[in-house]
């Protein structure tokens, strides 16, 4: 019996130009995921949303306990009917959700990134009253939590052009 694994080899062929480029993993040693954990103060929520979007933010940067970035934001949602009967009711509801962001350096009290994300989620409401609440709840839910991976993302792009 041979000692041959094709799915060794392939992985070693395709992991093999990253390390040509200059590519680091983003939480690996030197990273940038490594260089914002726990230095990111995420403004306090305003509402419930916000507390979502935060929660999610410190999930993804830690806490910040000595913050050398203050990221301040600034969330808006719009509803929009998607799908209406003929009798006009209706039976799904997207969230489009836009977050404004901006990040500034404490020590310095310089802005070092100014941007925005945006995404929608959507929603049924067919079922009970009970069960529409709670589908609009989920996905406002939803869309903190991909608002927030995409401003981590974000983040991550530009750190190592923070100072």
């Amino acid at each position: 019996m041979s000692s041959f694994n094709r799915r060794t080899i392939l992985s070693l062929l395709a992991a093999a130009p990253l390390g040509a480029c200059g590519f680091t993993p983003a939480y690996g040693p030197g990273g940038p995921g490594q260089r914002l954990r726990g230095q990111v103060f995420i403004t306090p929520p305003e509402d419930r949303l916000g507390f979502e979007l935060v929660a999610r933010l410190e999930e993804r940067l830690g806490r910040a306990d000595a913050a050398i970035y203050e990221l301040a934001h600034t969330i808006t949602t719009e509803d929009t009917g998607l799908a209406i009967t003929g009798t006009n009711n209706i039976t799904r509801v997207r969230i489009t959700g836009t977050v404004e962001f901006a990040v500034v350096d404490t020590r310095t009290n310089t802005q070092v990134l100014a941007d925005s994300v945006s995404t929608f989620t959507a929603y049924s409401t067919t079922g009970t009253s009970v069960a529409t609440s709670s589908a609009e709840r989920d996905a406002e839910d939803r869309l903190m939590t991909a608002l927030a991976d995409q401003m981590v993302d974000r983040l991550l792009a530009a750190a190592l052009r923070f100072p």
